[in-house]
């Protein structure tokens, strides 16, 4: 029944193709996210009847399958670990329609948060490119100048010339491996809102409370969702925690790193807290609910 119409990127000569998943995917029938039908056609002309094998609706990825008698050309993958601002990039796509449209820029910022976008949900980091990028554009693939897909397009702000933001590749290899190995996207929670310290943040939280763990970095938990793996653990709202699994933290990224997809199993986590408490605490991740 979906009329939209977007870009891809064959990254295996089996025809995998990487797009995005609002692309080829009704949102409006989450359950029935993949084995639907889409129309593809490649650069050369050639039509195929291509087949949603997976989609991860929270990334917004997707991977289609297509069927061709002869071998397909295929792009190659980079690191979007060794962007930075500045590097001249090319998005590659159908924009409005148009087929074989590229359009060049500069990345603006490699790690855009979600929050700052006003994204609920699961914290996402986005490459932000100048390349102008429309509607046809998402899923198409951002490249950098050895010809290596960086990114996968997905998204403007409208009314913004400018402002185009692409899912990092290294992100998405990682969704990639998820679906190779469990068919989905298996994300850990444990329940902690939390927010990175620096010496600046630090400085203001002691002038309104002198009692403040004394600690020079590490990661504030400001919120514990009750009856969350981190609530049972006997985390409480302003714990620092300062090292995770073992290993020293200071930013969120680390932590998510660390947990990575080890669900079911217990980790320790040293935090600080007022009076110079130091606690070692006991944290076994779950499964986040997809429809958080």
């Amino acid at each position: 029944m979906g009329k939209s119409i977007g870009s891809g990127t064959i990254i295996d000569a089996d025809g995998t193709i990487l797009t995005c998943a609002h692309v080829v995917v009704d949102f409006q029938n989450i359950r029935q996210s993949s084995k639907g039908k889409v129309d593809v056609t490649l650069q050369d002309g050639r039509t195929f009847e291509g087949v949603v094998v997976n989609a991860d609706l929270q990334s917004d990825i997707a991977l289609v399958k297509i069927k061709s008698k002869t071998p397909l050309p295929t792009a190659k993958l980079g690191f979007s670990s060794k962007l930075r601002p500045g590097d001249w990039v090319i998005a590659v796509g159908c924009p409005l329609s148009l087929q074989n449209t590229i359009t060049a820029g500069i990345v603006s910022c490699v790690d855009r948060k979600s929050g700052d976008l006003g994204l609920g949900g699961t914290r996402r980091e986005y490459l932000q490119t100048d390349c102008a990028i429309n509607a046809g554009n998402s899923g198409g693939p951002l490249v950098n100048l050895d010809g290596e897909v960086i990114g996968v397009n997905i998204m403007k702000v409208l009314a913004a010339d400018g402002l185009g933001f692409s899912v990092p590749i290294d992100s998405v290899s990682k969704i990639i491996e998820h679906f190779k190995k469990s068919g989905r996207v298996i994300r850990p929670w444990i329940g902690l809102k939390m927010i990175e310290l620096n010496k600046m943040i630090i400085a203001q939280l002691k002038e309104r409370d002198p009692m403040f763990p004394d600690v020079e970095r590490g990661i504030l938990v400001p919120t514990v969702i009750p009856g969350s793996p981190a609530d049972r653990a006997g985390f409480k709202p302003g714990d620092v925690v300062v090292k995770f699994d073992g290993k020293p933290v200071e930013t969120i990224k680390e932590i998510i790193e660390i947990i990575d997809d080890r669900i079911g199993k217990r980790m320790q986590v040293v935090v600080e807290r007022s009076n110079k408490e130091r606690v070692t605490l006991e944290v076994i991740p779950e499964e986040a609910n997809p429809d958080m």
